[in-house]
């Protein structure tokens, strides 16, 4: 408590004591907080898609913002690669403490405006993206009957704490909106999901099975709601909701029983459909960003990449967004089986730099990792391990991909009893990343014993992927 005491003393005597008279000059808000383990010296503070400013750490890791003409609503910051949302309104003094070893876990925050903030983050810990996948695809394998009970159940327990929280703790009209659409679009979401995941029928016999009214809330969705554009289940009941439409666009022209996700045709009708629906300039370039550089990503032989990077082009209007994507599939190409591996210098824990190809002797496995995905690091070094043994003719090279000291890294290899040997990091980290194509998607890359690209865009933990190896070995 004195941390946080302190840290408002402090926002005083810097920003001021004078007192506000006028409205005007009551619209602001305090925002700071500590970070444990800080994996950079700086937090960034975004509305939307516009950085407002990027905030250092103090000697403390400490920091305090003020934020004047605040416009009410979610705001996002960002330390490292983790980000989260906030909820601010006026005059609010919002302060935060957090450990980046447990990012949203462990974020708990206090001052004017703590409790509707820990409200949010509750919710958001219910429906974590990274778990409720899992959970979801469990769920949508039920008959539609089980399965809508049991969502409705979920969305009835989540009105029942919200009606709790607001007998309890003076609520604006601002949050009361907005607390209600994360629970109903948390709902719907999971309703868009349904046919996507659910095995057994095809995704049209699935479509044809569900009630008229399954989908009646449709009617009540806003693709243009500025208000809710930084809200996480908003975004994720979008790419759901997209998904699901353009699903049935491409079965009803493609006349197939089921499609194929990672087809040219399908990416179309979901780039049509989202410049068609959605008039809002964020909302729309950040979707079509998503799918585009999710099918360069997942499109392994690199057919039809022209056609949808010409699509997207048309329809986008950020211009740094695209020449990303043009950047990206540029690198793709450079990736094909047979040529060698760009010129790229790693570095070990000692500092001492490498070029990367230097590092093959003979058939090897590149393995990338980030602290942004925790439990992709600690699953990936568990089947690295494996592959030794049972492959130890081969070389297995891991290379962090953040943008961090070596220090933060190394701490979380050493936290996880894990050696340094063939462990690496990139010199360059952002031109490295653009360079391999290594980012939104973490690939693996096999590379012959003549230095020579077998997949650069495979992963380790496919089913066929030793079979794979298995052919690189064997050339």
């Amino acid at each position: 408590m004195k941390f946080y005491i302190g840290l408002l003393i402090l926002a005083i005597t810097c920003f001021g004591c004078k007192k506000d008279t006028r409205s005007s000059d009551r619209n602001y808000a305090y925002f700071g907080g500590q970070v444990i383990n800080p994996k950079s010296n700086f937090v960034v503070l975004y509305k939307s898609e516009n950085v407002l400013d990027t905030i250092l750490l103090d000697g403390n890791n400490r920091f305090i913002h003020k934020i004047d003409n605040l416009k009410a609503g979610f705001y996002t910051f960002r330390h490292g690669d983790e980000i989260q949302s906030v909820l601010l309104e006026p005059q609010d003094s919002l302060l935060f403490r957090l450990n980046t070893l447990d990012f949203d876990e462990s974020l708990v925050y206090t001052g004017l405006g703590a409790k509707k903030n820990n409200y949010f983050i509750s919710e958001y810990l219910q429906n974590e993206p990274s778990l409720e996948v899992k959970n979801l695809y469990k769920s949508c394998q039920l008959d539609i009957k089980s399965f809508e009970e049991k969502i409705k159940n979920i969305r009835k327990r989540s009105y029942k704490v919200l009606e709790a929280f607001k007998e309890k703790n003076p609520t604006s009209n601002l949050f009361n909106n907005l607390a209600k659409a994360n629970i109903d679009y948390n709902y719907y979401l999971k309703k868009e999901a349904y046919p996507l995941y659910h095995k057994g029928t095809s995704e049209s016999e699935t479509l044809a099975l569900l009630p008229n009214d399954f989908y009646a809330y449709r009617e009540l969705v806003n693709y243009n709601d500025s208000l809710l554009k930084d809200s996480f289940s908003y975004q994720s009941f979008l790419r759901y909701n997209l998904s699901n439409l353009s699903c049935k666009t491409h079965l009803d022209h493609s006349k197939k029983k089921h499609f194929n996700w990672a087809s040219v045709c399908f990416t179309l009708d979901r780039l049509n459909l989202i410049d068609s629906l959605i008039d809002d300039t964020t909302i729309k370039n950040n979707l079509l960003y998503h799918y585009t550089s999710r099918f360069l990503a997942n499109n392994k032989e690199g057919k039809n990449n022209e056609a949808i990077i010409e699509a997207y082009l048309e329809k986008s209007t950020d211009k740094e967004k695209s020449k990303m994507v043009k950047q990206y599939a540029s690198a793709i190409k450079s990736l094909k089986p047979g040529n060698y591996l760009p010129n790229i210098v790693i570095k070990d824990y000692s500092n001492k730099e490498y070029q990367l190809d230097s590092k093959i002797q003979a058939t090897t496995v590149i393995c990338f990792w980030t602290l942004a995905a925790y439990n992709h690091f600690k699953d990936c070094h568990n089947r690295v391990k494996e592959l030794e043994i049972k492959y130890p003719e081969v070389s297995f090279i891991r290379i962090n991909i953040d943008d961090y000291n070596a220090e933060t890294i190394q701490k979380t290899l050493r936290k996880n009893y894990i050696g340094l040997d063939n462990e690496y990091l990139f010199k360059n980290p952002e031109k490295a990343r653009a360079t391999l194509a290594i980012y939104p998607k973490i690939k693996t890359f096999i590379i012959d014993k003549n230095k020579k690209i077998v997949n650069s865009n495979s992963n380790i933990f496919n089913h066929n992927f030793e079979e794979e190896l298995l052919g690189a070995i064997n050339r």
